[in-house]
């Protein structure tokens, strides 16, 4: 848990500033010594105030407060984001029901950033402290993030619920792949080679897929626009099954309403595919006696004649993630009255679908 604020500095930012949790809300004049160590050791996140002579682009996606003449009104500006990623994301509107798409840049992390940030400024006083969680950011480690977001489970709603609340999360699991495969499409991204774009589906989409549906859907998280990653197979299943053997020993646990994040780099060379292409341009050399070039990588990449000879076929990086536990509970939790018996089956079933399926799909496409 961390504290956060909005500080301005001299060149007309304003700061998200987080340091470590105390217990009041509001930051007195007198900063602790604890707050006079240097801002470098803090998180924090730029947001320009238009109209600054500056021209700071030291974070991907920075965030613009634009504010009036009115020094009233000044004091709760506007909140525009601008994000300065070079990849944009092609998003299907599936929740208009429209089968067009549309390019832009990741409008999910745009929305949520914009209202919990104006939220915030229409709230403060100033140097308000708000308290936070401080996540791990699990996608760091790669540069094109492909992400599976899997509602996993049979039931999502948790103990706490309203009886309303949980007949309506019912509905949604009986009127979608929860209930057959106990394991749903809530959101993926995929880097796709051939457009240089993230290809992105949310969770209306995957609220409306059938059984073949859920398999076109994860067949299309692993490919690259130019080949099935088949590579990615062995890796994603290793991880799944060790997840399902350890679940299955969990008694009392309970993951309702959460999420298994499956993550895969999008621009990795040393692929199957790109090693298959290497070896045949190998041979193509061999016979015809030209210098050896390198196939790329993606459309954005040039090939070299100078390319250093392939290494060791080296597994690509893959990591599966549980995530969400806002309904989670086990006993002896936080003096949660119901004690469930057993592992979670319903979330086991999902894994023992998830896994199957795949496996289905590796054989189909050895």
């Amino acid at each position: 848990v961390v504290s956060v604020c909005f500080e301005g500095d001299s060149d007309g930012y304003i700061n998200l500033v987080a340091y470590p949790y105390v217990e009041s809300e509001t930051v007195e004049q007198d900063d602790t010594p604890e707050r006079e160590q240097p801002r470098r050791k803090h998180s924090r996140r730029s947001l320009h105030r238009s109209g600054s002579g500056s021209d700071h682009r030291e974070e991907k996606a920075s965030l613009s407060l634009e504010t009036s003449e009115s020094p009233q009104e000044a004091k709760t500006p506007k909140v525009e984001l601008h994000s300065h990623s070079d990849v944009p994301f092609q998003m299907l509107d599936g929740n208009s029901g429209l089968s067009s798409e549309k390019i832009s840049h990741n409008p999910w992390s745009l929305r949520c950033h914009k209202q919990q940030l104006s939220r915030m400024r229409s709230e403060s006083k100033d140097r308000k402290l708000y308290k936070f969680l401080l996540l791990e950011n699990v996608v760091h480690h790669f540069k094109y993030p492909c992400v599976l977001d899997l509602k996993m489970g049979t039931r999502q709603h948790g103990d706490d619920a309203s009886a309303e609340k949980a007949a309506r999360q019912m509905r949604k699991c009986e009127q979608s792949t929860s209930a057959t495969l106990g394991v749903r499409v809530c959101g993926m991204q995929v880097y796709q080679l051939d457009t240089g774009h993230y290809l992105c589906r949310n969770k209306y989409y995957g609220r409306g897929l059938s059984i073949e549906g859920f398999r076109n859907a994860l067949y299309q998280y692993l490919h690259n626009g130019l080949d099935l990653r088949r590579d990615l197979f062995e890796p994603i299943l290793s991880k799944l099954r060790g997840l399902k053997a350890v679940l299955e020993r969990q008694a009392s646990y309970r993951f309702y309403s959460s999420s298994l994040l499956v993550i895969y780099d999008g621009k990795e060379c040393r692929s199957e595919s790109y090693l298959d292409r290497r070896s045949e341009m190998r041979i193509k050399h061999l016979d015809t006696g030209l210098p050896e070039v390198a196939p790329s990588c993606g459309p954005s990449t040039s090939p070299s004649s100078t390319s250093p000879e392939v290494g060791p076929f080296s597994p690509p990086k893959v990591d599966v993630r549980m995530i969400d536990f806002a309904h989670s509970t086990f006993k002896g939790f936080r003096d949660d009255p119901t004690v469930h018996d057993g592992p979670d089956r319903g979330y086991v079933f999902g894994l023992e679908n998830l896994i199957s399926i795949m496996e289905q799909m590796r054989d189909e496409n050895q």
